[in-house]
């Protein structure tokens, strides 16, 4: 493919990429929260730092550096953001009022156990991966590659972690349970 497809494959996952952060914007102000910083452990830190990553990895990328020039796996980026996007989405949207952008719980919390999470405990950071590889790989570099997929990895194990000891403590045995039965990100594997 030309230059002119793969700018414009940019363009869409920019397009993208700017959908989803008004998306959870959005949200965010729906259901505002109060911030605790000793249940969140900084894990929203590490999330707000690898968007900075992901961002200068994305300018690299725009700027020509590490470029791999497959136009068949920038597409392919596009359809893994795309569906990635859609699990995030529809996480978040069975999450609800308890949807926040950091770690806490709220007075009337309980476990949501429908729609994805009836498979994974986290299928908002699995879509949220999967759209970040998306997005690397639409850029078809391998600055942006890594800066949309390695800090948001790290990041997101750290704040499962987080998430999960955060629900033990308030929510006990059926946490627990919950636990017991459903994997993290990865349907019977992870």
């Amino acid at each position: 493919m030309n230059q002119t497809a793969q700018t414009s494959i940019i363009v869409i996952a920019i397009g993208l990429r700017l959908i989803w952060l008004a998306v959870e914007l959005r949200q965010r102000r729906r259901f505002p929260i109060e911030p605790n910083s000793a249940m969140d452990k900084h894990s929203g830190k590490a999330w707000d730092i690898s968007q900075l990553l992901e961002l200068v990895g994305l300018v690299l990328g725009l700027a020509g550096v590490a470029r791999f020039g497959n136009t068949l796996s920038q597409i392919a980026g596009l359809v893994l953001l795309s569906v990635g996007m859609a699990i995030r989405f529809a996480a978040i949207n069975e999450l609800g009022n308890f949807f926040s952008s950091l770690v806490t719980i709220r007075a009337n919390h309980r476990i949501v156990d429908t729609g994805p999470y009836r498979f994974v405990r986290h299928p908002a950071y699995a879509g949220a991966l999967l759209a970040h590889l998306g997005l690397g790989l639409s850029f078809g570099s391998w600055i942006s590659l890594s800066c949309s997929t390695i800090p948001f990895f790290i990041a997101a194990l750290y704040r499962m972690r987080v998430e999960e000891a955060a629900l033990g403590r308030a929510l006990g045995k059926e946490y627990a349970d919950y636990v017991g039965r459903t994997r993290r990100l990865i349907p019977k594997i992870y």
